[in-house]
């Protein structure tokens, strides 16, 4: 039955129930206290609800088959909703911080200091849940909304913990401008923790090299070493997208074989590729040259 639920399709869904009851629970504290690490909280549990939600149409389109508009998938609409992911927890961390600044400008008390704590301590358990459930999703799928999903709720689990170290902060100490300067410490983590998967996100809308390139090019120069073929140019690797990796190169072969000879080589090659990394796809497609034409084809 669990099994059943390791699925990026189900996995935007229980996200997004999670989301939303969270969300309600801390407007209605806040409401209450008018603490604005809690309204911080509150906005951030809004938005995972709304981007899970959006993610879930996301992951539905991107998983359709190839069709004749569009042969090579549908996959890149993770990097689509990755863009709109970034630009939403961006504006929340400008408006939050600036709630903040008001706040240590003009400092208020906190109202209902204990019942705001009992609902963090609740938060923090039920998105730890989550994001352990997420991240088993994301080992099965390695799909980048999912990623992209863990990142704003580990956002959220640091910032439910934040809250909480401030209203204790304020409850014995009645410093309430803790408050605001424990908000402007978790947004430095949020903006480092979302530059560094916006940096990833970027390289593969670039076609960056796979990081097992190096080890592609030992096992085509293992079967050069063999004498299985002669060498081999115009290796080219990339991340497609949906777990899924392309290999592409020219391999110089004996002029005399047999296309079916040359097809059992580029056969047992891509059986080796493919052991790399056994939980991804892989489309590995060559091309046969009876000579080094590197030089004409511009390799790199």
């Amino acid at each position: 039955m669990f099994d059943k639920l390791l699925n990026q399709r189900v996995a935007p869904i229980i996200a997004s129930i999670v989301a939303i009851s969270l969300a309600i629970v801390k407007v209605i504290l806040w409401l209450m206290s008018w603490s604005i690490s809690l309204l911080a909280s509150a906005l951030d549990s809004l938005m995972d609800m709304m981007v899970s939600v959006m993610n879930y149409f996301a992951v539905k389109f991107s998983l359709k088959p190839a069709d004749e508009g569009h042969q090579y998938w549908h996959w890149k609409i993770e990097w689509i909703t990755s863009t709109i992911e970034w630009t939403v927890i961006f504006s929340s961390w400008i408006f939050l911080l600036w709630e903040s600044w008001k706040k240590i400008l003009n400092p208020e008390p906190i109202k209902y200091l204990s019942f705001s704590m009992y609902a963090m301590i609740f938060s923090i358990i039920l998105t730890s849940i989550l994001i352990w459930y997420l991240l088993k999703v994301y080992k099965k799928s390695n799909s980048l909304i999912i990623k992209w999903d863990i990142l704003h709720y580990k956002t959220d689990l640091f910032i439910n913990a934040g809250v909480l170290v401030a209203l204790i902060i304020v409850y014995f100490t009645g410093y309430h401008i803790v408050d605001a300067i424990i908000w402007w410490l978790l947004g430095l983590y949020i903006m480092k923790e979302s530059i560094e998967l916006i940096k990833e996100w970027v390289w593969v809308l670039l076609d960056k090299s796979l990081e097992e390139s190096q080890d592609v090019k030992d096992i085509l120069q293992k079967y050069v070493d063999d004498k299985i073929i002669k060498s081999f140019h115009c290796l080219k690797t990339r991340y497609i997208g949906n777990n899924t990796k392309y290999v592409e190169f020219h391999m110089v072969l004996e002029p005399n074989l047999t296309i079916e000879q040359a097809h059992n080589i580029w056969d047992k090659i891509e059986k080796d590729v493919k052991k790399l990394d056994s939980d991804s796809k892989w489309y590995v497609n060559y091309h046969e040259d009876p000579h080094d034409d590197s030089a004409v084809n511009g390799c790199i």
